[in-house]
């Protein structure tokens, strides 16, 4: 059991209960202080109301005595702010945090935070200031050396003290311990400290700092989440980022699968980024757009790290580098290499779906952790790659490449590993076996090596199953996650057009429509110049059965400018088509000795690898997850 003494040794000179500045320790590094929780007891005194302190003149009325004015940087000068700056509507509001209005006054800033947090839609019954007053009574006393535990959820998490002061450190413990003691339902939470700790720079006191976070602790606006409050959660949030790094960052998230043997390993550290490596003039200004936009502000930001870090290094410069701590390093140096207005001008240029849809990613995500057995009360524990290097065996390529198309698969289905469902060499060169064997497994990756040596293939999202739903007639079904891939003889990765290019369609709900697909069968028959595209926006309905995992790019979530767009995956008596629209991606006729591959729009790939092509070899892998 974690324990923080709760008493300070009194400074001469100064009266009794009040606490002496602290002085910066040498070659102290601004805004980069930081303890770990468990590593030896911490000393807090605890002081009366009618106590004051001596507020340096910099400071803004009402708040500062938490903060050690010689590491807290100067005020961003601005050239005006506007005077009714806090009655101005939530759109307006979000452009002057974006661009950095509150950095220009320490009050502003302070009355800005308080009011956000104010409006935070939260449950009815949330501790305020009042209550926290009463519980430190409670627990505290009014003696001048007290012993509680840390919570457990804070076992082993780093506490970023940024410019907090001696005062300002045991200010944020006591708020911690009792925010474990009046939400038990928190099992796990690395992001709080450093929440609680930015918060503190800029609160009046103790309650009014505890009120707040209590507020975004209790959050309970639709799709919207400020803080993991849970292994399961915090862990879901990591593959999510994982999810979007995979799609907005190809070339970083190609270069680190490349080096590290566990990616997910390299994720889950997104958040301590942001909140613990970062300096405290970069954290602060995150902290302004958090509390305007949520969590969704949080992936942006830390996507556009990921992006300038790509810039900074090369292949040949991590080879036998720990990648993880070269990250950590990199970002918190990252004055060196961007500004702080322009790195959020460069994650605000990321064009992420809606909040819905990340909000949609993040539960399925949630679903397949718990199918591997993590719970709300779990305690923190690793997950390794799932592809064994020493075990995996495949007739079409090395565990090398396979750990390559892992990277790309989903996090939550990559939790799992990889079950061999069909192949040629086994089950023979039939498509009747082929849907047999792979039916009730989804997702699924296809592997096609042809006789010339090229390995291609496809994730495809949706059970074949599917294929039975449209009846007599043949149509596509599948989500924006399927994609194509080629490994040999380059490894590349083509997504969903919408995933590079969002702003074709508008990613918002609306009523289902049906409307006709074309027929897969026709599409193999005929020739690229005798198809068209329509200007009719169209709906692909796909059917949600339970127990599925893939609700993420459903395609009923947009807007989609033509009949191709949605030509993820088809199948009939005739054969198998992946892609559509000017052309198939990949498909294979009925005995899966032939194939073809083209340019298709709903992917926007170039051949996959000779555009007519013998089959050679053919398996499908599915996943585990039982």
């Amino acid at each position: 059991m974690l324990q923080v003494g709760l008493s300070l040794p009194r400074s001469p000179g100064r009266a009794a209960g009040s606490f002496p500045m602290s002085e910066p320790a040498e070659g102290d590094n601004t805004g980069a202080g930081q303890e770990m929780f468990g590593s030896s007891p911490v000393t807090v005194v605890i002081t009366s109301e009618a106590d004051t302190w001596d507020i340096d003149a910099s400071s803004c009325l009402g708040c500062g005595q938490f903060v050690d004015w010689d590491r807290m940087p100067d005020p961003e000068q601005q050239a005006h702010i506007p005077r009714d700056i806090l009655s101005k509507p939530p759109k307006e509001l979000k452009k002057l945090a974006r661009e950095g209005y509150w950095a220009a006054s320490r009050a502003l800033r302070a009355q800005v935070y308080h009011q956000l947090i104010q409006q935070v839609t939260c449950r009815l019954v949330t501790p305020d200031a009042l209550v926290y007053r009463d519980v430190t009574s409670r627990l505290f006393g009014k003696l001048s050396v007290s012993s509680h535990p840390l919570p457990e959820f804070l076992e082993g998490c780093s506490m970023p003290t940024y410019c907090l002061n001696l005062e300002g450190v045991t200010a944020l413990k006591k708020i911690l311990i009792c925010v474990g003691n009046l939400f038990p339902d928190i099992t796990y939470s690395p992001i709080l400290p450093a929440l609680v700790a930015l918060l503190l720079h800029y609160s009046e006191d103790e309650a009014q700092c505890f009120e707040n976070i209590s507020r975004l602790i209790a959050s309970n606006a639709p799709h919207t989440s400020y803080i993991d409050q849970s292994f399961l959660a915090h862990q879901a949030s990591c593959m999510t980022f994982g999810d979007l790094a995979n799609k907005h960052c190809p070339a970083a998230h190609k270069l680190i699968a490349s080096t590290s043997e566990n990616v997910f390993e390299v994720y889950s550290e997104w958040l301590s980024w942001l909140f613990h490596d970062l300096p405290f003039n970069y954290a602060i200004r995150v902290f302004d757009v958090y509390l305007l936009e949520g969590q969704k502000v949080l992936y942006r930001i830390a996507l556009a790290l990921l992006k300038q870090y790509r810039l900074s290094v090369t292949s040949a410069e991590l080879e036998g580098t720990d990648i993880k701590a070269d990250l950590q390093a990199f970002v918190q140096n990252i004055a060196e290499h961007v500004a702080v207005d322009k790195l959020l001008e460069r994650a605000f240029g990321i064009r992420l779906f809606s909040r819905k849809e990340i909000w949609l990613l993040q539960m399925a995500n949630r679903k397949a952790l718990m199918e591997r057995g993590i719970t709300m009360v779990q305690s923190r524990q690793s997950f390794h790659l799932a592809v064994d290097m020493q075990n995996f065996s495949s007739s079409i390529v090395t565990a090398q490449e396979m750990r390559i198309v892992w990277s790309w698969i989903p996090e939550r289905f990559s939790l799992f590993p990889p079950l061999l469902v069909f192949s040629t060499s086994e089950d023979g060169c039939s498509l009747q076996r082929f849907y047999a064997c792979c039916e009730g497994y989804e997702p699924t990756v296809l592997l096609i090596k042809t006789t010339e040596g090229e390995v291609c293939g496809a994730f495809l999202s949706s059970d074949w199953s599917e294929r039975k739903k449209n009846g007599a007639t043949s149509g596509f079904f599948g989500t924006g996650e399927c994609f194509v891939f080629t490994v040999r003889p380059e490894t590349e990765r083509y997504e969903w057009v919408f995933i590079k290019k969002p702003e074709l369609a508008k990613a918002v709900p609306r009523p289902r429509q049906r409307s006709p697909s074309p027929s897969p069968a026709s599409l193999l028959g005929s020739s690229p110049g005798g198809r068209g595209t329509s200007s009719n926006r169209l709906t692909v309905p796909t059917p949600q059965r339970k127990g599925r995992l893939s609700p993420f790019l459903a395609i009923r979530h947009f807007l989609l400018p033509s009949k191709t767009a949605s030509m993820f995956m088809s199948g009939s008596r005739e054969g198998i088509v992946i892609g559509g629209g000017g052309g198939q991606a990949l498909s294979l006729d009925a005995n899966l000795l032939w194939g073809r591959t083209e340019h298709c729009e709903t992917f926007d790939n170039p051949p996959l690898c000779q555009e007519n092509f013998k089959v050679q070899l053919l398996e499908v892998w599915g996943f585990q997850n039982t």
